[in-house]
């Protein structure tokens, strides 16, 4: 009997990306994957609230196929993910034409929403969110979103306890639940034995993985443990947040080998008086001690970060603090965003809003200031040897190979041979781009 197709879509971070490998997984008995939605039998969107834009286009992508839902009357169409927990029932008040509404820890149950809906022919909705679930292990069987990955997501804690008072996440996402480590180690080794060389660690705040878990390893234990995972050759980990940062981490990350030199590290703005506001739980002072203990002992270490900017009550005086500390730190990439305001949060209900103009002015300059450190980094790398784990055929020209330094920083060069997908090789560096490297292969390190 062939296979029903399943179409996903997916919007937001990377757990979100993560999330929908694994309802595939789920489904992988009775659905193939189809990238054309007209040809499904399920459509799932994923989606995320954590600003306003990514929601707004959750509901144009999900209007896009009422005419779709009309024609194929047995076309089951579902909105999973932080909008879907978010608003729950009253998503049937807006789009009274979808099946599933799944959300957070309710996307785990999607066979069994299916087969209610099947029985019921109503609406199914899963929206608890229990304070002790424990994400299940959904191993993956060489069905996956593309094969012979070199990478992969693993998350290995859901949820947040910080409370940022701009921040939707501990309300669509729950307190934080760290996975047991066996599930993360198990998963992990099954990814490596089907070809996955490095593994991205996920949690909305992965520094305090097992803090709340008895006889749990702390997270700067569970690195240690999984890299001695034989075959795994890198790990890499999002998010982490600043207050949680400890010594034993840096420490790990400077020590072993396997963990990549690259640190996302979210300051959000560089105003004390702002972080305050924020209930970030540290001051700009005592971000800049880790940013230097961090390059005291790696030298070579990537900071990446998140900013917002345009927080309720944020003055110029503020703003100006916040790039004077790109330019003391000099990140090699930022995530930048306007403030909006959202469900739930205490920020929604502060006064001294500020306008779209002046948020609109304030990101062009923080573009404006990372642009030009990004390029002068960047620019540093020209005539220099990197060590490249190569993930197959470059986007920008079938004739070159793509893949990412320690550094996180994507490198695209020419070779002699096309087929060292998976492989570690040096790349002498030739030209810095906007957001990339380009450069020729040198010697294969590993394969």
């Amino acid at each position: 009997m062939p296979k029903k197709r399943l179409y996903i879509k997916t919007f937001g971070c990377q757990m979100n990306e993560n999330d929908s490998e694994k309802v595939f997984l789920l489904l992988a008995d009775e659905y193939e994957l189809t990238s054309h939605p007209e040809e499904a039998n399920l459509i799932l969107i994923n989606t995320c609230s954590v600003r306003e834009k990514p929601q707004h286009k959750v509901y144009s992508e999900v209007g896009r196929y009422k005419e779709l839902k009309k024609r194929k009357k047995n076309l089951v169409l579902g909105i999973m993910g932080c909008v879907a927990q978010q608003e729950g029932e009253k998503l049937l008040d807006r789009l009274p034409y979808i099946d599933l509404i799944l959300g957070t820890q309710g996307f785990y149950f999607i066979k069994e929403a299916l087969k209610t809906l099947e029985k019921e022919k109503k609406p199914v909705i899963i929206t608890e969110l229990k304070p002790h679930f424990i994400p299940p292990l959904v191993l993956s069987n060489n069905t996956s979103f593309s094969s012979e990955r070199v990478t992969a997501f693993v998350t290995i804690m859901q949820g947040c306890d910080n409370f940022c008072s701009y921040c939707i996440v501990p309300y669509v996402r729950g307190r934080e639940i760290s996975r047991p480590p066996e599930d993360i180690l198990k998963e992990v080794e099954t990814l490596v034995k089907s070809g996955v060389k490095e593994v991205t660690l996920l949690g909305q705040n992965v520094n305090s993985y097992g803090k709340k878990e008895k006889d749990f390893p702390d997270f700067a234990e569970l690195l240690r443990m999984i890299s001695e995972i034989e075959g795994l050759w890198r790990i890499r980990f999002t998010t982490s947040h600043p207050k949680d940062l400890s010594e034993k981490l840096i420490q790990e990350i400077a020590e072993n080998p396997k963990v990549c030199k690259h640190l996302h590290l979210p300051l959000q703005a560089g105003s004390n008086r702002i972080l305050k506001k924020m209930n970030r739980k540290y001051t700009k002072e005592e971000y800049l001690a880790k940013v230097e203990r961090l390059r005291s002992l790696i030298p070579q270490i990537a900071l990446t970060t998140d900013l917002i900017v345009g927080f309720p009550g944020e003055t110029e005086e503020d703003f100006k603090e916040t790039l004077e500390m790109l330019e003391t730190i000099r990140y090699h990439e930022i995530f930048s965003f306007k403030y909006s305001d959202r469900p739930f949060t205490l920020a929604k209900g502060l006064s001294e809003k500020i306008s779209e103009e002046v948020k609109e002015r304030r990101l062009a300059e923080v573009h404006r200031v990372q642009e030009k450190i990004t390029q002068e980094i960047y620019q540093s790398y020209v005539g220099k040897e990197v060590e490249v784990l190569v993930e197959g055929l470059s986007k920008k020209s079938s004739s070159f190979l793509t893949g990412r330094t320690t550094t996180n920083v994507i490198v695209n060069f020419s070779s002699p041979r096309l087929d060292l997908k998976g492989a570690l090789v040096k790349v002498f560096i030739e030209e810095a781009g906007k957001h990339s490297l380009k450069g020729r292969y040198l010697e294969t390190v590993k394969i």
